[in-house]
């Protein structure tokens, strides 16, 4: 059935591999076994650009299509449409042509109901509120309002039919919907979540928007268990455990997961803060240098993090300079220093990284599970898409992309597994990243190109035959459009 689903005006890129991400965690999609085909069928309203928050969506049930509402980041509402049109008059011929047998159920007299009145584009005062729901009078609701708690939402929502540019999306001609409301988005939850009353911080931790967005790229649901490399401040893993998931996380940094600013200020007291279940663990581990015994695979449902790529923390492996060069031989610390010695470390590289990323995924994920990751690209490029990197046990299912500069913008990879890891496809994926790692741009390997670039001035002067002069990406009011 057809869905009207209205998205918050924000992270476009985002919005439909998120619903399609929560669609298949609600079984929206017959055949499991191949994520390719976990595609949704979506239609825009007439005379609505593409980067319009109104789309129609073909959802199997409304307990699916709900479902998906309360949970979602991005969606508004989603709706059971019982008319539109480009004015008042034609939308009351939609309705009053809808089905009874469809409207009748939710206008009974043993029922409540409540009508929203709401807009795109432009603001209506509540004087033109209460007149569009008065000329709503042909419709034969029976039961009584209730404002706070009704039984039925409805919602009649009107878009801007002004053609000048308002730093939204332009529509050509206003256009008017009227259904009953599904599902409808949690506005309480990024709210509580903020990061500016989160008990700790440190300069990489996640935005709660995006930690959300990456849990449910990720189909973090209780039962499964969710593994962040690189934790940090537990940002990300804060988002899975809200959704009943189990977490376990990493990082080389032991002042992070151990010691934090005190006993009352470290990843512990952010699951503690909103009385989430504490992480199974939190290990000193090297994504280098992965922790776990021989013999132990598939055990993680869903990896879910944000590789250090250069822009706010450089990479860092094991073993220092020294070492690494051969100055000093490995040595092991004397019990006496165990507890306070910091280990030493030396310089990442995002390639380097990357591969060991896949490589433990490929290893560590059930099949069918999901690898949710940032990753810088150049947008220089033609297609960014050329230079992903691939691994012969994964799948790519969705990507979103967010600017972070001129030069640059990070996409966030949602991957899925579909092979079991063998020592073949193991040498394939090596292969593949030598190929990766030899076609990619110098900047990839130095974190410090690509900070400069994000953070260089904005006044950058290109040539007219330049690709960036190209414009990749309306340009909207707003800060995470």
């Amino acid at each position: 059935m057809w869905y009207l689903c209205v998205f918050y005006h924000r992270l476009l890129d985002y919005r439909k591999p998120e619903v399609e991400s929560l669609a298949d965690l609600f079984g929206a999609f017959e055949d499991k076994r191949r994520p390719g085909n976990r595609v949704l069928q979506w239609r825009l309203p007439q005379h609505h650009h593409p980067d319009s928050p109104f789309y129609f969506v073909d959802l199997p049930s409304e307990d699916v299509a709900k479902n998906i509402a309360n949970r979602s980041i991005l969606v508004k509402g989603i709706y059971e449409l019982w008319g539109e049109g480009g004015s008042y008059e034609e939308l009351e011929e939609a309705v009053k042509s809808y089905p009874d047998e469809r409207k009748l159920p939710y206008l009974g007299s043993e029922s409540t109901f409540k009508i929203t009145v709401d807009s795109f584009g432009k603001v209506m005062s509540l004087l033109e509120q209460n007149e569009r729901i008065r000329g709503l009078s042909y419709i034969s609701f029976k039961g009584r309002v209730n404002l706070k708690n009704p039984d039925h939402n409805f919602w009649l929502m009107e878009t801007d039919d002004i053609a000048t540019n308002n730093g939204l999306p332009p529509v050509a001609q206003r256009r008017i919907f009227f259904g009953r409301e599904v599902g409808g988005a949690d506005r309480k939850l990024l709210p509580t979540y903020q990061l500016k009353s989160r008990n700790y911080l440190g300069p990489t931790a996640m935005d709660a928007e995006m930690a959300f967005l990456m849990a449910n790229q990720a189909q973090a649901a209780p039962g499964k268990l969710v593994y962040d490399p690189f934790v940090g401040t537990g940002s990300i893993l804060v988002s899975a455990a809200h959704f009943g998931a189990m977490t376990m996380g990493a990082d080389i940094d032991i002042r992070v997961v151990r010691d934090g600013r005190g006993p009352d200020r470290n990843v512990w007291s952010n699951f503690k803060q909103y009385g989430l279940p504490m992480p199974i663990a939190l290990l000193r581990a090297d994504n280098n240098l992965p922790p776990w015994r021989p013999g132990l695979k598939e055990v993680f449902d869903a990896i879910i993090c944000d590789p250090p790529y250069g822009v706010r923390a450089g990479g860092r492996k094991s073993g220092g300079r020294k070492l690494l060069k051969g100055v000093i031989g490995p040595y092991t610390v004397p019990d006496d220093k165990r507890a306070d010695h910091i280990p030493s470390t030396a310089p990442y590289s995002l390639a380097e990284c990357v591969h060991d990323l896949l490589d433990l995924a490929a290893r560590m994920l059930v099949i069918g599970g999901r690898l949710v990751f940032f990753y810088p690209v150049s947008r220089e490029e033609d297609s960014c898409e050329d230079h992903f990197p691939e691994h012969p046990c994964f799948e790519l299912v969705a990507t979103s992309e967010q600017i972070l500069s001129s030069r640059y913008s990070r996409v966030l990879l949602t991957m899925v597994k579909t092979s079991s890891y063998t020592e073949e496809l193991a040498l394939a994926a090596w292969m593949k990243h030598l190929e990766f790692k030899a076609n990619h741009s110098k900047w990839l390997e130095e974190g410090k190109n690509l900070h400069s670039s994000v953070f260089s001035p904005a006044d950058v002067h290109h040539s007219g035959d330049s690709k960036l002069s190209k414009e990749s990406k309306r340009k909207y009011r707003g800060k995470y459009v």
